[in-house]
Formats: C-alpha cells, structure tokens, sequence
C-alpha cells in the first residue's frame, strides 16, 4: 500500500507587527544567486495575487446548517426533556424465587435528585420478567408491593414459582416492565395501595461564555503597501497587508464561534480551570458524550453489522426518521465501501441503481445518501475534522464523525409556560434592546477613522457571548476511534 507524506505549511502565525519574508517578497534572498543583489536593472517578474493554495480556510458552516440562533437575556438556559412513558426497571434481584418475591433497587434520598428511583408498581399490574443475559422471561402478576423498600410479591402465569420458571436465588440485572393489570369483577383500588404516577421530566442546563479577539496594527504600517495583492475569503482585497491581517482575524473570530460551542467543555469542580475561576461550557461533542451515542472504531470491515447496531439503538430512542452524517475522510469512505460492496457485482450484492455509470463519464464511487430500514441518511464531510489545523491530519484525532437527527424537537419552555419547538442543536446568545452580543465588533484607537484615544494605532475588537443548547441528544450518534 502506498504511504502518501502530505504537507501541511505552516499553521503556526507570525506574531511580529514588521515586515517579513514570509508577508512581503524578499529580493535578497542569499539563497539565490539571482537575488543575491537588490541592484538590479530591471524589477523582477511579480505575480501580484496570492496564490490560494489551501482553498477555502474558513471551517464555519456546520451549525447554519442543522441549527438555528436565537437571543437569551440571562447568564444560563434551561430546558427540560421529557422522560419516558411506560414503567420499566432494571438491576432487579431475585429475592426468593420460591416464594415469588423480586427487589426493585430503589432510592429515595439520592445525592443527586436525579439518581430518586421509587416503586410505583401497584397490585394487580402485570409486568414482564426478563433476564437480558440469558432471555429468559416470564409474566406474572403482582401480589404486593412495598413502595419504600422496593419488594414485589409477583404470581407467575405459566408457572407456580419463579423457580419454576427457571428463576434462581439472587439473580441480579432484570429487568420488569409494566404491560396492563388485572382486575376482578367489581373490583375497586381501595385496599391495593394504588400509585398514582405523576410525570417528571429531566432538567439540562448551560451557560454562555464570552469569546474575545482583538487585532491591532500601528498607524505606519497601515500606510506601508505591499508588492503582494491580497485576497481573503469575504471579500477583502488590495496592497495593503494590514487589510489582510485584520480580515483573517475576523474570519478566525467567527470560526471561533462554532468551534467553541463544538469543542466547548465544563470546567468541573477541583480542575484548574475552575479554580482560575472559569465555568466553561458544555460543547456538542461533550453533550452527546454526556447524554447521547457513542460508536467506537467503526469501519466498513464489518458490513452493515456496525450500522445496524446504530438502528437499533436509534429505536429505543426517539426513532428520528430523517438524520444527518458529518464524517472525516476516512468515515466517510468507510460508509462508501460499506454501500458498494451491496452493490451489483458483490457477494450477493444487490443493484441499488445509484451509480449511472457510463463508457464516457467519470465513474462515481461516492454515496450521498441512503436508506436502510425505517430511516434516511444524508452524508457529507465535514471540513472541521478534515482540516490539517484543527482535528484533520491526525491519525486519532478521537473524533470520526457525528449523526445528527434533522428536524425540531418539543421542549417545555418554563418561561413561557407551554411546550415549544426547536431544532435539536441551536445557539444562545446575549442580547437585550441595549447590547446585542451576537457577533460585536468595534474600532479604537487614532487610526482607520477611529478618534477615541491618543494610541497611534488602529485597534479592531471582536465579541460575542453565547452557548450551544442540545436538546434530545439521546437522539445524536459520536463516532470516536478510542474507546471512552
């Protein structure tokens, strides 16, 4: 196989406000025995415009295209996510599988609130028994029920004893779910200790934090012109290497914005940053690594077995029809032999009519998209992991790829008091009738037009506040290449 030894440049910039080989052309170069003289007769043959050799640098993009931004006016949101309908428990232990007695692991007076469990299994409920590890099942009804301890007395259908049934002493790590009741005739709830379950939902929170960036050029060198015409990527152009300064530092600005809420991680008690005083905030990959999907190594060695591990997963979830893929290189040709080899020509492949391939046209061996099972997925590369800046170039660079669910999702606002629909990612950000903090930027200094101090210099500042809200992550899928 051959090994390919790419080159990347340089991605570490120059500091120094003066000018350099490396920004302005150099006609002394003692390298060059044709530049070793400026005396020359006649000015060397100048290719004025930048070659752009690196294309398009800017990584922004990801979030304009699966979420929205909208304006908050506190220093934290707060949103809370259903939880699920039905009754289910599992870590359950066979107490006496003789006398038809299970323990439910309940618990009341959790450290954190979110850990309370407590039985609100009432008499006459039927529910399922399961052991995951062996799938062994059986169905009964319940007899008792202690609420505070979590002890069921249980009657099996189709046998006389859990023991019976295959059930021993001490069995841990069932699972029991609820699937209806039954009753006598005339039957009423007085004397079964009924509980009335009251719905409760999960509570996620985050905070915006504030991205600054300045960049500062004396007043000489905004009137020093340059040999070099310089172009950037919005627009800006001309002689003056000043112009190009403060457009890349822009263009770095608002790529900081989508990769600080991508990136973005809480500071937690006893790190450093936390003691420096710092908060953080939680990021996409952080959230799903927190409260969604992980996929760990995958690869198109193992067929659709790896991808299908991923629907079923997605079944338990909030099955969202519709998602999105966004891969580096070297997923995404994963994904792409994982489609070609059910093509025509494979080992009882199967011609999907994807590829309208013809003597005369350029053979096309990428997917865009697909449908296995009940749901679409579009794939598209992701230049965030590809570039050699960021997490690109890097053999483990831990991230491969995420799925994102397309599509809005329905939140309680507590604000508002009603339920409310966003897309599943989208930014917060400050804002108020007197300050929006969205994207700010301003001018100080003596310099380009501004008079607002005797510094003889032009200063460009750059703000902006905001934080990522992932709602419904369980619905969100991480590729990783190690294992968490």
């Amino acid at each position: 196989m051959a090994n390919v030894t790419p080159t990347f440049g340089s991605i570490t910039p120059s500091q120094k406000q003066q000018a350099l080989n490396t920004n302005y052309l150099n006609f002394t170069d003692p390298t060059n025995p044709e530049f070793s003289s400026f005396a020359k007769q006649y000015l060397p043959e100048i290719y004025e415009a930048e070659v752009e050799r690196y294309g398009n640098r800017t990584l922004s993009g990801f979030l304009r295209m699966v979420g929205a931004e909208m304006p908050m006016s506190s220093d934290q949101v707060i949103w809370s996510e259903q939880n699920r309908l039905h009754v289910a428990y599992t870590g359950v232990d066979v107490v006496s599988a003789a006398a038809n007695t299970l323990l439910i692991p309940v618990d009341l007076t959790p450290a954190d609130p979110a850990d309370f469990v407590q039985n609100v299994i009432s008499i006459n409920q039927t529910i399922v028994i399961m052991n995951p590890a062996t799938g062994l099942e059986v169905k009964a009804i319940v007899t008792a029920s202690n609420i505070t301890t979590g002890a069921l007395t249980v009657a099996p259908y189709t046998a006389a004893t859990l023991a019976a049934a295959g059930f021993t002493d001490g069995m841990d790590s069932l699972k029991i779910f609820v699937y209806g009741s039954e009753y006598a005739k005339g039957s009423t709830l007085a004397n079964d200790n009924y509980t009335s379950i009251t719905p409760s939902f999960t509570q996620y929170s985050n905070s915006p934090i504030i991205i600054r960036n300045k960049y500062v050029v004396n007043g000489s060198d905004t009137a020093q012109v340059g040999w070099v015409e310089i172009a950037t990527e919005d627009g800006a152009g001309g002689f003056y290497w000043y112009l190009k300064a403060e457009s890349e530092t822009r263009l770095r600005f608002e790529d900081y914005l989508e990769m600080s809420v991508v990136e973005g991680e809480l500071a937690t008690t006893g790190s450093a940053a936390a003691t420096a005083g710092k908060k953080g905030t939680q990021g996409l990959f952080s959230a799903v690594q927190d409260r969604g999907n992980v996929l760990n190594n995958f690869t198109a060695a193992a067929g659709l077995d790896d991808f299908d591990s991923i629907l079923k997963n997605l079944d338990t979830q909030g099955a969202i029809e519709e998602n999105m893929l966004f891969l580096n290189r070297e997923t995404s040709l994963d994904f792409d032999d994982m489609l070609a080899a059910l093509s025509s020509g494979a080992a009882g492949g199967v011609a999907y009519g994807l590829f309208e391939n013809s003597q005369e046209m350029a053979l096309n061996l990428g997917f865009s998209g697909f449908r296995r099972g009940s749901y679409d997925f579009y794939k598209t590369d992701w230049k965030y992991l590809n570039d050699a800046s960021t997490r690109g170039a890097v053999a483990n660079s831990g991230i491969d790829g995420i799925l994102v669910p397309a599509g809005t999702s329905t939140v309680y606002d507590q604000i508002l008091g009603t339920n409310i629909r966003r897309p599943f990612l989208h930014v917060r950000y400050r804002a108020a009738q007197a300050d929006d903090r969205r994207m700010k930027s301003w001018v100080t200094g003596s310099v380009g037009g501004a008079y607002t101090s005797d510094l003889d210099a032009m200063e460009v500042n750059f703000l902006s506040e905001r934080c990522l809200c992932v709602q419904g992550a369980n619905n969100f899928v991480l590729f990783t290449s190690v294992t968490a």
